[in-house]
């Protein structure tokens, strides 16, 4: 999870992030209490998504945002599945906070919402976060720098083909 030696390309982006979340959760709890109907379930539903995706980055920060936006919507998925047990009911009934997080009722479409969420979440990600050599140092290693070891030459050359 959080590495005691990150580095300060990571703390940086868990910054961005945590400041992102801190926006995201009064615009939820907007959309929650604010819009009715179909536009706020499916707002609410899109900006939990890119919660779970901030939460997700901010886990694994150095991971691209195709596989954090998947994993975002999967948990969302996850979690509106739970809906059809009484286990987020029975938990909102003893601390009612719970049903922000857990939701109370399935609704078949909100995936699409979930969905939404987390592509414009990956989306900004991929605009506001610089792609390439991270801040050129040569201890930095980025998303799939153990692939690129694992494929590269080694002193005797290439691999042979048997």
């Amino acid at each position: 999870m959080f590495a005691l030696g990150s580095s300060p390309r990571r703390l940086r982006r868990r910054s961005a992030l945590v400041i992102a979340g801190a926006g995201l959760v009064p615009l939820g709890l907007a959309s929650r209490f604010l819009l009715d109907g179909w536009l706020g379930d499916a707002a609410g539903g899109a900006l939990y998504a890119a919660l779970v995706y901030l939460l997700v980055a901010l886990v694994r920060p150095d991971q691209r945002a195709l596989p954090i936006a998947a994993l975002a919507w999967g948990l969302c998925c996850a979690v509106e599945l739970l809906q059809l047990t009484a286990l987020p009911r029975e938990l909102a009934a003893s601390f009612p906070p719970a049903a922000l997080v857990l939701g109370s009722t399935f609704v078949a479409t909100d995936p699409i919402a979930y969905a939404a969420g987390a592509a414009l979440a990956a989306f900004a990600d991929r605009l506001l976060t610089p792609v390439g050599p991270r801040d050129g140092s040569a201890n930095e290693e980025g998303p799939g720098a153990d692939r690129k070891k694992r494929s590269a030459p080694g002193p005797s050359g290439p691999p042979r083909r048997r």
